[in-house]
């Protein structure tokens, strides 16, 4: 009679503990970095041209696995144009749940991810941090932003737009991962857009 009820609450507490599945558009196997290239275009108010070509090496790094979700590092390297200043790009974080991909936007990246890796549950995301969803449409305004989030087919697209011009907008694929980023200040005053290529 004990054994039953041993069992029985052994089996309640594991149903109980929160799982992570995977997010189909960003997910890793293991922690290996995982280079892709990208190829497009750049501009700024110092290129002649209105957009000369850039070509990027993007490194998708898995950082962090916790029962409720995982921490990925994407890096852009090896960055070529022929514009006489080489682009820098920063590496964004991001923290992944079943439901969302979301921008981890800390002054000490590196710090935050020890500190939310050890977390037993997922922080609370706010919308304007949101990246990327699994299902149906994100919406929202703040000031001069309008954000947009929705999935059409095997993609998920984030665009968020400023009405002074800029604007950043990232494509994820299902079992790809990033597709697309693109980024860009004031009416055509400088950025950037990479895609990925086959």
């Amino acid at each position: 009679m004990n054994r039953c009820r041993v069992a029985t609450v052994t089996m309640l507490i594991s149903v109980a503990a929160p799982v992570y599945a995977a997010n189909p558009f960003l997910d890793a196997l293991d922690d290996k970095p995982v280079p892709a290239k990208f190829r497009g275009t750049e501009w700024s108010d110092e290129i002649q041209e209105e957009e000369i070509p850039l070509t990027a090496r993007v490194v998708t790094t898995r950082i962090a696995k916790m029962p409720w979700g995982a921490i990925f590092k994407i890096e852009f390297t090896d960055l070529e144009s022929r514009a006489k200043k080489t682009r820098q790009i920063r590496p964004d974080y991001f923290i992944v749940t079943d439901e969302r991909i979301v921008l981890l936007n800390e002054e000490d990246n590196d710090a935050a991810v020890k500190k939310i890796s050890a977390m037993d549950k997922a922080p609370t995301f706010e919308d304007r941090d949101v990246r990327g969803i699994t299902s149906g449409k994100l919406n929202y305004e703040e000031g001069p932003w309008t954000t947009t989030i929705e999935i059409k087919g095997n993609e998920c697209t984030y665009l968020a737009s400023h009405n002074s011009g800029h604007f950043t907008k990232i494509v994820w694929k299902k079992g790809v991962a990033l597709l697309e980023y693109a980024s860009g200040y004031g009416a055509h005053a400088d950025g950037f857009r990479l895609k990925r290529q086959k």
